[in-house]
């Protein structure tokens, strides 16, 4: 039986946290929902680095702050599992692949545009298919123990899939908690919910305080012309305020960079479809916007400005959050919501399987055979994902060649 004890876990190296974010950052295709079924399987139910019921509140914490959910997810497992140097371990790790990817994404795009770079982005999407349903199976056999949090489930991925928006998500959520709070009452107060931080509220309130003061700060110094500033202001804005993250932020920051005329419509799809194909998080897109931005600095300064404001409020929030939830995560009727907001995740992820991830990938009848021995491949033989990636894309790929 699994140590589910937070406090008496065997805390890990930077070294650790590095080479199983890089790996995560090298091979996490699919978008922020696909990400989250890597992490599970990878940090879950490999590495047993945090329970079920952990892994299911921080993940809930990061759906109800705006930024990059998957993002933050990973940022505050590296926290948690080697302090603050693994935290940024973890997000330089996952993040890092990805955005120097899209800097140089010039010299992939013949490549993307060809049948065979097609093939395998379609393979990629497949990968993400089997991994979340995955995720999905795992997460619900634990996590929906009852018939109460099955119905809890169910209906949270209803109301997504009908209404579509990524502030139901949010309602979702809350109306989880509010269900457990009546229909969970009991639940399991063991250790295995508790999440230890390491630091006090008062650290949380300092970090509450950079994120409100940048938000207020930066209009003042950013001047209309497209300096640093104002580039730290724009993408720090968009990161600050969109929810949902992923594909949600790229109206936002279309607003932002085509509208002031900073970056050409046709450059800044050229960017959107580069970054439909590489691993790790969509808000790296920031790095390759920073890039093509005209100033009178470095290409790479620029790039490194938007990329680290588009993250730092989201990651900002989530370390603010964290000691006010460890204060409040032992109450009973705490416990009783997090029952309900564990299984309200599990029909977002459920609801996530299908719009966008099965509905963008599978095409075709053999797509779904691509998948179901995918599936297989994780489920029955225990596979590694990387393994699941290197069969998904070599059939979509020989698929176009015969």
């Amino acid at each position: 039986m699994l140590d589910v004890n937070l406090e008496s876990r065997e805390k890990g190296s930077t070294a650790e946290v590095f080479g199983t974010f890089l790996k995560l950052g090298l091979t996490s295709f699919g978008g922020p929902i696909a990400h989250i079924g890597y992490f599970h399987k990878e940090l879950v139910e490999r590495r047993h680095w945090v329970s079920e019921s952990q892994f299911s509140q921080l993940l809930a914490i990061c759906q109800f702050l705006p930024g990059p959910a998957s993002s933050q997810l990973g940022f505050v497992l590296g926290l948690l599992r080697a302090g603050w140097l693994g935290a940024l371990t973890a997000f330089l790790a996952f993040t890092l692949p990805s955005a120097l990817l899209l800097i140089g994404f010039a010299s992939m795009l013949p490549f993307l545009n060809s049948s065979i770079g097609e093939a395998a982005i379609h393979g990629l999407k497949l990968v993400a298919c089997a991994v979340v349903a995955d995720a999905v199976l795992g997460m619900s056999k634990k996590l929906c123990i009852d018939a109460y949090r099955g119905t809890i489930a169910v209906l949270a991925a209803a109301m997504v899939l009908a209404v579509g928006s990524a502030w139901i998500q949010l309602l979702v959520v809350v109306g989880g908690a509010m269900a457990g709070i009546f229909f969970c009452r009991g639940s399991d107060t063991a250790n295995d919910t508790h999440i230890a931080v390491g630091y006090s509220r008062r650290i949380g309130i300092i970090l509450l305080a950079v994120f409100l003061l940048l938000l207020a700060f930066l209009p003042l110094v950013a001047s209309n012309q497209t300096g640093l500033f104002a580039i730290a202001d724009v993408f720090y804005r968009a990161g600050a305020l969109v929810f949902g993250g992923g594909h949600v932020v790229l109206p936002l920051l279309e607003d932002a960079v085509v509208a002031t005329g900073w970056v050409s419509e046709g450059d800044f799809l050229a960017g959107y479809g580069a970054a439909q194909a590489i691993p790790g998080p969509m808000f790296a897109f920031s790095a390759y916007l920073g890039a093509v931005i005209s100033t009178s600095y470095s290409n790479g300064l620029s790039a490194l400005i938007a990329l680290v404001f588009m993250f730092l409020p989201g990651l900002l929030l989530v370390t603010a959050v964290l000691p006010i939830w460890q204060a409040i995560a032992r109450n009973q009727t705490a416990t009783n919501a997090i029952a309900g907001i564990n299984a309200a995740v599990v029909g977002l992820l459920a609801a996530a399987l299908y719009d966008p991830i099965f509905t963008s990938g599978i095409k075709s009848g053999i797509d779904l055979a691509i998948t179901v021995i995918a599936f297989g491949m994780l489920t029955v033989s225990r596979l590694s994902p990387l393994l699941v990636v290197i069969w998904c894309v070599t059939a979509s790929v020989l698929l176009v060649l015969v």
